[in-house]
């Protein structure tokens, strides 16, 4: 699907007034994407685990308005107004308007709430913005009905609407389905593409399925550095294109172990993104460490522990301080009890979020 498939024609008719209300969940990369080209488009491919209990829920509620000047919204989180968030929203319709026209149609009321804290280092702008893509792509959805007296297929809708939320948020573009989301083009994956999210096509081994994450939430301050300035900052990067390559071979690695089960390749492959992440952003100029003290305690609590007891627990890490501690549906009980009595101690007041593997948003 191409990118010109997505613009919308003006509408004949229009709605009076809706609203819509769309949950979608935070994903964890697994095979990171780190730098970005013009538009949103990614340096490399990626691939996700789509969470199942760390979401966002949007209700837009929207109504005609007298005039076209200007886009016109307000934004509420958790119920209090936030126009501090205003301005990425703003940027997000200029972004879309080509393909969204209605845009100043309305004035939008936007209600958010997250089922984590904001401030957590969860990816809330990947739910955020998905669910709030989401919304939008029902307002689209229900002006083309009225128009033109059919409906949008389901590939469609979910395309553009992974389109339009990588326009906001580049990892938001995973969080519209799950469970295993690609997104980048990738010679061995088919249908991959740098435009949006796609499911995993291929086979998955049982030992994947309804895989846990428990996140633990060492720091949850506001992002030393911003994920727009992390990706730009590849541009120079003196690593940056053995990099690339390297993400491009571990997909296609990980594609084997999908498949056959290979859970210790599996760990090694992750384990080792996640790290090199980081080592990217202590590479780069300027160069920042955003591991905390505790990160590390908590990696090396996971090594002892998977050593002492041929445990497969792992553990991933987004551009920030907290781990992402992952592990098979069946050793859940004795990981969360390693977690409760050895790694709660390092977690900013003890806070953790047990979450799992999901299957993507919901109109509500």
């Amino acid at each position: 699907m191409q990118e010109k498939q997505f613009i919308a024609n003006n509408y004949a008719k229009s709605l009076p007034s809706g609203q819509y209300t769309w949950s979608s969940p935070s994903n964890i990369a697994l095979v990171k994407y780190w730098g970005k080209k013009a538009h949103q488009i990614p340096e490399n491919p990626s691939i996700s685990f789509t969470l199942n209990n760390c979401k966002t829920t949007t209700i837009l509620t929207f109504s005609k308005k007298e005039t076209k000047e200007n886009y016109a919204f307000d934004v509420f989180l958790d119920g209090n107004k936030k126009d501090d968030f205003k301005p990425k929203i703003e940027t997000f319709f200029k972004r879309i308007e080509a393909y969204m026209p209605f845009l100043k149609d309305y004035h939008f009321k936007i209600e958010t709430s997250n089922t984590f804290p904001h401030s957590s280092g969860i990816a809330s702008s990947a739910s955020g913005m998905s669910a709030l893509a989401l919304c939008l792509m029902s307002v689209e959805q229900a002006l083309y009905k009225l128009n033109h007296k059919t409906d949008f297929t389901l590939e469609f809708f979910n395309k553009k609407a992974s389109f339009l939320a990588r326009l906001g948020s580049g990892s938001a573009c995973r969080s519209i389905e799950g469970d295993l989301i690609v997104w980048g083009s990738h010679s061995d994956i088919e249908g991959s593409s740098d435009l949006f999210g796609v499911k995993y096509p291929y086979q998955v081994h049982r030992n994947f399925k309804n895989y846990q994450d428990t996140i633990l939430l060492v720091d949850k301050g506001e992002k030393q550095v911003s994920s727009t300035i992390g990706h730009n900052l590849m541009h120079n990067h003196p690593f940056a294109q053995e990099r690339f390559k390297q993400a491009h071979t571990n997909l296609k690695d990980l594609i084997t172990i999908l498949k056959t089960g290979n859970l210790k390749a599996f760990i090694a492959l992750v384990e080792s993104e996640a790290l090199t992440l980081h080592a990217m952003m202590m590479t780069s100029m300027p160069y920042f460490i955003l591991m905390k003290p505790n990160t590390l305690e908590i990696i090396n609590k996971i090594w002892a522990y998977r050593k002492a007891t041929d445990s497969h627990i792992s553990f991933t890490l987004d551009a920030g301080a907290n781990v992402h501690v992952l592990y098979p549906e069946d050793e859940k009980d004795n990981v969360l009890e390693f977690i409760k009595n050895e790694l709660v101690g390092h977690c900013q007041k003890g806070e953790y979020i047990t979450d799992k593997i999901g299957f993507g948003a919901q109109l509500l």
